[in-house]
């Protein structure tokens, strides 16, 4: 019985081998026949590529154009692959080494990283055919196994931050999370916001302060230490394109507020000028300086307190929440409660016509120290952004992309002292001290100190200030 069994198996094995044999025999006629280079065209389906560990290009060699004779067998696959340029398309059937051998392109390692039939690879981190991932300002896309990116000039540039803090320039730069992800265009589109002066303020004429000619001007001063609680600090206008709106009611606040002698220390409400100074329907969209202090003349504006500034400045929906009417004798009073319905006084606050303050370095600091704070017109570069501490001159940069936003650099601030110090190279320098209106996280503590009486970034170029516009019962 036992006998019976082992020859049953014997020939069962027996049988398997001949057939083995057999097949193997015909699937060597047949790829010699497959592989001869006259052969007829090849019919049937090409198919996609799988796990692999031969170098097959490498081996067969390459074919110019379409040729179906160019083909070896992708044997993990149990397939067959092409090793001409046909096959380099979007969806395509290469033998696994056509890039690297054919194309001379990075060679893939099997030893080092692991191969996939689809999809990207990015610090590690295999993506999917089609996923989007974010580098800073641009958009990277996987498309055949190839990350396709815009081209876009970000905002936050390393290198350009490297350059200011290996030279010795008198100021450092930072990387500010605020701005990563922003283009360049979109920095200058949304976090300045002044139309270029117009004709009309830059005629007008320059006034000089009643300060003798022979005052002894201090090394230093801020009016926050003249005037300590009757000034105040920077706001943040986010992506809001409205310097014209925040630096005009920080200016206007203080001058209030130093001629009041203290009786009104309100800071203003930018978003006021924002949301009702509707003349064309600037907003968030940028405006002018002339146009702001004209409200604030006509119409005047609440505190801030009363109508703080919304969470989406750029909200479709912020229509103007406030109105005043005149009493007849130049005063004007609020018609309707504050935005803010926690605070009660909805107080209108004006201001006088504004004036220009002479660009002479001497006559801007007699400005200052007699009479408070003042707004000055800049002109904005790319390095600014990145501006955290020092004093600040425009690095030149090799970068022609901000030339083409020529028309969106112009910037206003508030000039509140100035001093001198140690800047670049170790030598002393003379600086302005100004507010500016990306918050407190920006610069020192939402200031900067840039350099004075060289007009740097036309810092000096366009000074312009106001009176409150007090009535006889609000004298202290």
């Amino acid at each position: 019985m036992w006998t019976g069994y082992q020859i049953l198996i014997f020939s069962f094995l027996t049988t398997e081998i001949w057939m083995e044999k057999q097949y193997l025999s015909q699937r060597g006629v047949d790829l010699e026949a497959y592989f001869t280079r006259n052969h007829t065209i090849l019919e049937g389906t090409r198919f996609k590529r799988a796990i692999f560990q031969g170098r097959y290009c490498r081996n067969f060699g390459c074919c110019e154009d379409r040729d179906d004779g160019c083909v070896t067998e992708f044997y993990e696959a149990n397939a067959l692959c092409y090793c001409d340029k046909f096959c380099d398309r979007e969806n395509s059937d290469c033998c696994p080494d056509y890039k690297s051998f054919c194309r001379e392109e990075k060679e893939w390692d099997p030893h080092t990283q692991p191969w996939y039939p689809e999809g990207c690879f990015k610090d590690g981190q295999r993506y999917e055919e089609g996923s989007v991932i974010k580098e800073n300002c641009n958009s990277c896309t996987c498309s055949g196994q190839q990350w396709k990116c815009s081209q876009h000039v970000c905002l936050v540039r390393p290198e350009l931050i490297e350059q200011v803090n290996k030279g010795d320039y008198g100021w450092t730069a930072q990387n500010y999370s605020q701005f990563w992800g922003m283009t360049l265009e979109d920095g200058f589109k949304f976090r300045l916001g002044t139309l270029p002066p117009s004709p009309m303020l830059l005629s007008m004429n320059e006034m000089t302060a009643s300060l003798p000619a022979t005052t002894d001007l201090p090394e230093f001063f801020v009016a926050s230490y003249k005037w300590p609680g009757w000034t105040h600090g920077p706001l943040d206008q986010k992506n809001c394109a409205a310097s014209w709106a925040f630096s005009t009611a920080s200016v206007a606040a203080d001058r209030i507020a130093i001629q009041s002698k203290g009786r009104y220390t309100a800071n203003l409400s930018p978003q006021n000028l924002i949301s009702c100074c509707a003349k064309n329907r600037h907003g968030c969209n940028s405006g002018s300086i002339d146009r702001a202090w004209w409200y604030l003349r006509k119409r005047g504006l609440v505190s801030h307190a009363c109508y703080p500034l919304f969470k989406d400045q750029n909200a479709t929906n912020s229509g103007c929440a406030m109105a005043s009417r005149s009493d007849g004798r130049g005063k004007r009073h609020a018609t309707k409660p504050c935005p803010n319905n926690i605070e009660k006084s909805n107080r209108i606050y004006q201001c006088s016509p504004p004036y220009r303050v002479s660009s002479s370095e001497t006559e801007i600091m007699k400005e200052i120290m007699q009479n408070g704070p003042v707004q000055a017109i800049m002109k904005v570069h790319e390095d600014f952004f990145h501006y955290k501490t020092g004093i600040y001159r425009h690095v030149t940069s090799t970068n022609k992309e901000s030339e083409k936003f020529q028309k969106l650099q112009t910037h206003a601030v508030k000039l509140t002292g100035w001093g001198t110090l140690r800047g670049a190279q170790g030598r002393k320098e003379k600086f302005w001290i100004a507010a500016n209106s990306w918050g407190k996280s920006w610069g020192e503590n939402g200031y900067f100190r840039i350099l004075r009486g060289v007009n740097e970034s036309d810092i000096e170029k366009l000074i312009i200030a106001a009176w409150g516009q007090l009535t006889s019962s609000d004298e202290p």
